[in-house]
């Protein structure tokens, strides 16, 4: 069963050297790579990046995720007063990331998501976060 999942990975500490947090796991194409085991929550999280990374064909919600990141970057820049990273708020304000961590508690989420649910949630994309 899709996706396929690699628990104890190195993967997910390599990446968080470079990124403004620290990644417990990863979906890239079919699987998933867990830092440590796999909880129901995180391979929640996890296969609805894999859905949504289906809908895009994966090549194309790879390219949107970047896109995403970007424009959600210098937004965050500009108009967001926090103590935290615009990189890091880049990454938790997109629309993809807030579909994955809204459902994650919920096991059954991934039968019941909808085609394509991640655009719901962009409009939450661009709300100020002001924690200073």
């Amino acid at each position: 069963m899709l996706p396929i999942i690699f628990e104890n990975s190195r993967i997910p500490a390599l990446l968080s050297k470079i990124a403004p947090f620290e990644v417990g796991g990863f979906s890239f194409f079919i699987f998933v790579f867990t830092r440590g085991k796999c909880s129901q929550r995180l391979k929640v999280h996890e296969t609805v990046h894999f859905q949504q990374q289906l809908e895009g064909i994966f090549l194309l919600q790879w390219i949107s995720y970047g896109l995403w990141w970007i424009i959600l970057f210098a937004y965050h820049s500009a108009f967001s007063k926090s103590s935290m990273s615009p990189a890091y708020l880049a990454y938790r304000f997109s629309p993809y990331e807030i579909e994955a961590y809204d459902n994650q508690d919920n096991p059954f989420y991934n039968e019941e998501r909808k085609m394509f649910a991640w655009v719901k949630y962009i409009p939450r994309s661009f709300e100020r976060f002001n924690d200073a």
